[in-house]
C-alpha cells in the first residue's frame, strides 16, 4: 500500500504550525517554550485524512535559523513539501535556506503555500506572488502549484486540500521488500510501556515481535508494540510515520540521529563516497579537508571533505568527494545529505551517497573518479559488479543487497547476469553461498599459485603448504570455511590439489634431489641392518650424511610411510615393522596369546624396543592387552590399521 509523508518548510513565524492545525486540528507545538515564544523549536507531528481514504503523516519543522538542524532531522523522508511563505513578508533568509535544502534533498513534489493573505491587500498579494514565482524559477518547485490561504479565516484551505490530494495520488509506493530502516527523530518514555522511538520508515516493513538493531553501534531489541497515526498496528510499512515501543531498552540508550534497522543489514562506516553539489550561494570556495557539518537522515556529524581530484571546489559546481566522518554513520546508497559550514553555520551544499561503506582513496586517481561515476549512474548489474570488485571479499546475497543499496530482486537478477557472463564466481560449501568478483578470484589464484611455487622450491620434500598457515598469511580476513570454499573452487578449475591439512600446486609430487636420494638409500640400509633395534634418528642421519636436512627428510619418509613413528624418538623401517607384525600374528595363531618377554625373544631385541612396539600394536589393534598378556586384535595388518 502507498503511504505519504508531508513536511513543511519556510521562514520562522510564517504560519507553518497554524497552517497544519487548520488542516488537521492538531497543534504540533508541544513544548512549553514553544507555546511561550510562539515559534516551533522541535519537530511537530500530525496526520491528515486524504480524499483517497489514506492517512498522510505530517512533519512540521522549525523555521528559525537556530533550529535548522532540527528542521533537517525532519525533512529527509518526506514525499510532499509545503513551502510556506507569509504574504506580509515574502521570501526571507530561512525561506532561501530551506529551499536550498529542498533542492539538495531532491524533494521534487511540493506546493508553494502563501499564508496570511488576510493581512494584506490584493495589490500587495499580487506583488508578493510575482516575487515568489521568480524565486522558485529554476528550482525543483518551479512547476509546483501555488496556493494562497488564510489559516485564520479558512480562505483557500479547501483548494489546498484538493491540491494535496491530487499530488498524493501520483506518488509511487516505497519499496517494502527489503530490510526495514528507520532514522530516529524522537525518543521518549511512556509509563507502563517503556521506551518509544519515532521516525519515518524509509524501507521495508516492521512487525510486532521483530528484532531491530540500533546503528551505528548498539544492541538488538524486540518490537513490543507499533503505532501508526496514533493507532496500534501489527505491521508498519515503508513511507509511514511509525512509533516503535522497544522491549528492554532504556531511553538513554537511543537518541535522535541513530537508525533502527534489521540486525546486520547496515555497515556503519567512517567514510562516505558522495556526489557533492556546492551551492552557488556559498561565500567562498570549498578547500580540501575543510571541516563541515553533515546532516544525514536525522543525524548531525562532523566531517572533513576530501576532494579527490582538485584542491578546492568553486561555488555552483559539483564533484565526487569523500566525507571523512568523525564518528561512524549507518546509511545506504542513494541517500541524500546536506552540508553546512562548521562556523558560522549555513547551508553550503549537499549530495548523494554513492558508497556508504567506502574505503580510503588515493587522490588524483582517474580510475577512482571513473568508478564513482559508474556507481552513480550505472545499471544495477554494473553497480553490483563494481561493488564486488571494490570490496574484494566473499559476499552473501544479503551482503550485496545492503552494501550495493539495491533491492533484493534486483540483486538476484544482476547476479544471474554476471554469472552468465562469468564476471563473478559462485562458491557453495556446506549449504552456504557466497559470491566473488571473477577478476578478484583470478588475482587470488595467481597469489596462491605463486606462494605455493615458492614454497615447493624451498621445501621440495613437503606434501604442500599448511592450510591454516596459508590462510593466515594471505587471507587473514577469511574464516576457515570461506577459505576452504576458495580452495575447492581452485581445485575444481584445475589449479591446485588439496590434502587433509595442506595445499599444493596441481601435479606437484615431493621429490628428493640426487644427493638426498643417496642419503635416503643409506638411511634405509642403516635401519634395516638391525631392524628390531633401530638407531636414534639423529645418529642415523649423521651416519647417512644428511644431518643438514634431517628433519625435512624424516617428515618426507614419514609421509611416504617408509619410516614409521612407533613412539617418541623411536622409528622403525616399514619393512621391519611389517615383518614384526607377521611374526607376532604367527605366534598368536599358534599359541593364542603372548607375553612381552616372548616378543622380545621372538624379535631378538630388548625390552627398550619391545614395550613401545607392543603398545603401538595395541593402539593399531593388531594386538589387544589382557592383563600381562596380548591376544589378537581386529586389524589384519599395519597398512589396514592405518586406514581405520
Amino acid at each position: 500500500m502507498k503511504h505519504v509523508i508531508i513536511g513543511t518548510a519556510g521562514h520562522v513565524d510564517h504560519g507553518k504550525t497554524v497552517l497544519i492545525k487548520a488542516l488537521t486540528g492538531v497543534d504540533t507545538d508541544r513544548l512549553k517554550e514553544e507555546k511561550e515564544r510562539g515559534i516551533s523549536i522541535e519537530l511537530g507531528f500530525a496526520y491528515l485524512k486524504l480524499a483517497s481514504g489514506q492517512t498522510a503523516g505530517i512533519i512540521d519543522v522549525p523555521g528559525h535559523e537556530r533550529f535548522i538542524k532540527n528542521m533537517l532531522a525532519g525533512v529527509g523522508g518526506i514525499d510532499i513539501v509545503l513551502l510556506v511563505i507569509a504574504a506580509d513578508e515574502g521570501v526571507m533568509p530561512q525561506t532561501r535556506e530551506h529551499m536550498d535544502i529542498i533542492q539538495l534533498l531532491n524533494i521534487e513534489r511540493g506546493i508553494v503555500v502563501i499564508t496570511k493573505k488576510d493581512l494584506v491587500d490584493k495589490e500587495w498579494l499580487d506583488m508578493v506572488t510575482e516575487d515568489i514565482q521568480d524565486f522558485v524559477k529554476g528550482t525543483v518547485l518551479e512547476k509546483a502549484p501555488l496556493v494562497k490561504v488564510s489559516a485564520v479565516n479558512g480562505e483557500g484551505m479547501e483548494e489546498l486540500l484538493q491540491t494535496i490530494n491530487q499530488i498524493a495520488a501520483d506518488i509511487k509506493a516505497r519499496q517494502s521488500a527489503g530490510p526495514p530502516r528507520m532514522p530516529v527523530d524522537r525518543v521518549f518514555t511512556v509509563t507502563g510501556f517503556g521506551t518509544v522511538a519515532t521516525g519515518t520508515l524509509l524501507d521495508g516493513q516492521i512487525k510486532t515481535g521483530d528484532s531491530l538493531q540500533i546503528y551505528p553501534a548498539g544492541g538488538v531489541y524486540r518490537v513490543r508494540n507499533l503505532q501508526v497515526h496514533g493507532r496500534k498496528v501489527d505491521i508498519a510499512e515503508a513511507g509511514q510515520r511509525v512509533a516503535i515501543n522497544l522491549s528492554g531498552l532504556e531511553a538513554c540508550e537511543l537518541k535522535r540521529g541513530q537508525v533502527l534497522a534489521a540486525p546486520g543489514s547496515l555497515q556503519p562506516n567512517h567514510r562516505l563516497d558522495v556526489k557533492l553539489r556546492f551551492l552557488s550561494s556559498a561565500p567562498k570556495p570549498l578547500k580540501h579537508r575543510t571541516r563541515v557539518r553533515v546532516y544525514l537522515g536525522t543525524a548531525e556529524i562532523l566531517a572533513r571533505v576530501i576532494l579527490l581530484d582538485r584542491e578546492e571546489l568553486e561555488p555552483g559546481t559539483e564533484a565526487y568527494v569523500q566525507l571523512q566522518l568523525e564518528e561512524p554513520v549507518a546509511t545506504a546508497r542513494g541517500d541524500h545529505l546536506v552540508i553546512r559550514s562548521y562556523s558560522p553555520m549555513r547551508t553550503i551544499g549537499g549530495g548523494l551517497v554513492i558508497d556508504p561503506t567506502a574505503g580510503k582513496h588515493k587522490r588524483y586517481r582517474k580510475d577512482t573518479i571513473d568508478a564513482l561515476a559508474t556507481a552513480e549512474k550505472g545499471t544495477p548489474t554494473e553497480l553490483l559488479e563494481q561493488y564486488l570488485a571494490a570490496t574484494a571479499r566473499l559476499c552473501t546475497q544479503s551482503d550485496l543487497t545492503t552494501g550495493a543499496g539495491l533491492a533484493a530482486d534486483t540483486v538476484t537478477s544482476a547476479l544471474q547476469d554476471l554469472l552468465t557472463r562469468e564476471r563473478i564466481v559462485k562458491l557453495i560449501y556446506e549449504g552456504e553461498i557466497y559470491y566473488l568478483s571473477a577478476p578478484v578470484m583470478n588475482r587470488w589464484e595467481d597469489k596462491i599459485k605463486q606462494t605455493l611455487a615458492e614454497y615447493h622450491q624451498s621445501f621440495p620434500l613437503r606434501e604442500g603448504y599448511p592450510k591454516e598457515e596459508l590462510r593466515s598469511r594471505l587471507f587473514p580476513t577469511l574464516n576457515n570455511k570461506q577459505f576452504q570454499m576458495v580452495l575447492i573452487h581452485l581445485k575444481q578449475t584445475g589449479g591446485i590439489e588439496l590434502h587433509a591439512n595442506s595445499v599444493a600446486l596441481q601435479g606437484f609430487t615431493p621429490e628428493p634431489d640426487n644427493i638426498q636420494r643417496t642419503g635416503i638409500k643409506r638411511l634405509e640400509e642403516i635401519y634395516l641392518a638391525n631392524p628390531f633395534q633401530p638407531p636414534n634418528w639423529s645418529d642415523a642421519a649423521r651416519e647417512a650424511g644428511i644431518s643438514k636436512d634431517d628433519q625435512e627428510i624424516l617428515n618426507y619418509l614419514l609421509a611416504r610411510g617408509t619410516i614409521v613413528k612407533v613412539a617418541d624418538g623411536l622409528f622403525f623401517h616399514h619393512q621391519a615393522l611389517t615383518e614384526a607384525v607377521e611374526l607376532v600374528k604367527d605366534h598368536l595363531a599358534r599359541r593364542g596369546e603372548l607375553l612381552l618377554g616372548e616378543v622380545r625373544d621372538l624379535l631378538h631385541t630388548s625390552r627398550k624396543y619391545t614395550l613401545p612396539l607392543l603398545e603401538y600394536l595395541d593402539n593399531k589393534k593388531i594386538t589387544r592387552r589382557v592383563g600381562d598378556k596380548r591376544v589378537a586384535g581386529r586389524a589384519l595388518s599395519i597398512d589396514k590399521a592405518a586406514n581405520n
